[in-house]
Order: structure tokens, then sequence, then C-alpha cells
């Protein structure tokens, strides 16, 4: 007589909606951009260094770059910005804060699916301007916006 193992009806619905659960996680999982990391352009100390290491020739300007953020920035340890792109095929948002030890604050990939909208919080030593820089279709667009700061976040 020979014993063969049979789960019982419990166990084989809890192995299967474990299995369930786990696959309808993966599926529905939102789309997200994530944070990308360029050594050398986070390092760069001036906009045409940055620019250069991060492979850009000169951007456009664009009005279909919005720029939210707030005028005044009372700390400038924590400055919400947002940037927003109507531009098609919108692959990449950085954020540069021109008069920062290193300008480079963040770089976003964006997925084929997500939407190029990107809030995050940058780190500001002195009023200046932040740029948003947008890469689309291999080309790069720029938007900027002045942000006076009254207590420096980045050593002051």
């Amino acid at each position: 007589m020979t014993l063969e193992y049979q789960p019982s009806r419990r166990g084989f619905l809890r192995q299967s909606g474990l299995l369930g659960l786990a696959v309808s996680a993966v599926t529905f999982l939102p789309r997200m951009a994530y944070a990308s990391w360029n050594k050398a352009a986070f390092s760069a100390k001036t906009l045409a260094d940055t620019y250069k290491a991060m492979g850009v020739g000169s951007p456009t300007a664009s009005a279909d770059i919005q720029i939210n953020a707030a005028d005044i920035a009372e700390n400038g340890a924590v400055v919400p910005v947002e940037a927003i792109s109507k531009i098609p095929n919108t692959t990449q948002i950085s954020f540069l804060v021109e008069k920062n030890p290193a300008m480079l604050t963040a770089q976003f990939d964006i997925g084929p699916d997500t939407l190029p909208q990107i809030s995050t919080r940058v780190k500001m030593g002195q009023t200046s301007n932040v740029i948003a820089l947008v890469k689309a279709d291999g080309k790069y667009y720029t938007a900027s916006k002045e942000i006076k700061v009254t207590l420096g976040g980045c050593g002051g």
C-alpha cells in the first residue's frame, strides 16, 4: 500500500490564493518613473559641464514644460518642485539648480506608459533658477523658474 499526499481543500486554496495574490500584485503595479544615476553629471560644477556629462548639446527652451514651485522657499534644505512635460515621447526629466555647488539635483527616467510629471524636493543654497530639463525623442528641452531662498540649505 502506497501513501500519496493529497493536500486538503483548505491547503490547496491557501496555496493557490497566495499565488494568485502574487501574480495580481505584479500585474497591477502602477507604472513609475525611476531615479537614475549619472555620476559625472551629478558631480559637474558648471551648467556647460553638466550638459556635457549628460550628452546634452544645446537644449531648446519650451513652453510645453511647466514648473510648479513656490516663488519663495523659506527653507532651502527642502524646496518642493514639480515638472510637467507636455512634449510627446518624454523619456527623462531632470532638475538643475544653477547656483548649487553641484547643479544636477535629480534625474528621472520615464517609462513609455508613464505620465511625464515629476514632483520632488531639491536642496538650494541660495536664490537661483531651477531648470527642468526634458529629454523627448532624443532631443532636450528646458524651462526655468527663479526661486528665492530665505534660509540656505546647502551649507548656508
